[in-house]
C-alpha cells in the first residue's frame, strides 16, 4: 500500500443488518486502511458528508435491503455534486446479477457479493487505489 488510504464504510437506508459491514471494516483496518464506519440507517446526505469531511479515498456501501437501485445513484449524484466523484465507490451485499451492470455503468467501481473473501476485497481495494494514485 503506497499510503494509508481512508475508507468510509456505510449502511444506507433502513437495512439493519450490519455484521457484514463491521467484518469488512475490521478486515480493512487490519490490512492498513484508515476506516470510518458510519453506523446503521445513514441517509444519502450523511454518507456524502462523511466522505467529504473525512477526505475519503473510497466508499464501501453495504446493501442488503434491495434499495440499491435507488440509494446508490443518489449517493453517486451527491458525491458528484460535492466535487468528490474521484472517490472509488464499492458496493457489497445482495445485488442481483440483473442490477450489477447498471450499477457499474453508473460509476460503481466494483461489486462484492456474498462469498467474496475478505482478502479479495482488501487486495482489490489496495490495488485500485494504488493505480488511481499513479495516474
Amino acid at each position: 500500500m503506497k499510503r494509508p488510504y481512508r475508507v468510509v464504510v456505510a449502511k444506507p437506508g433502513l437495512d439493519g443488518h450490519d455484521r457484514g459491514a463491521k467484518v469488512i471494516a475490521r478486515s480493512l483496518r487490519e490490512a492498513g486502511f484508515e476506516v470510518i464506519y458510519t453506523g446503521l440507517h445513514r441517509t444519502v446526505d450523511e454518507i456524502v458528508a462523511a466522505v467529504v469531511s473525512e477526505d475519503a479515498d473510497a466508499l464501501g456501501l453495504s446493501l442488503l435491503s434491495g434499495a440499491h437501485m435507488t440509494l446508490v445513484p443518489q449517493i453517486l449524484h451527491g458525491l458528484s455534486e460535492a466535487g468528490r466523484d474521484d472517490v472509488v465507490v464499492v458496493v457489497g451485499g445482495i445485488i442481483p446479477d440483473t442490477d450489477q451492470a447498471s450499477l457499474l455503468e453508473l460509476g460503481v467501481a466494483h461489486i462484492f457479493t456474498p462469498g467474496s473473501s475478505l482478502g479479495e476485497i482488501d487486495r482489490w481495494l489496495e490495488m485500485t487505489l494504488d493505480q488511481r494514485d499513479e495516474s
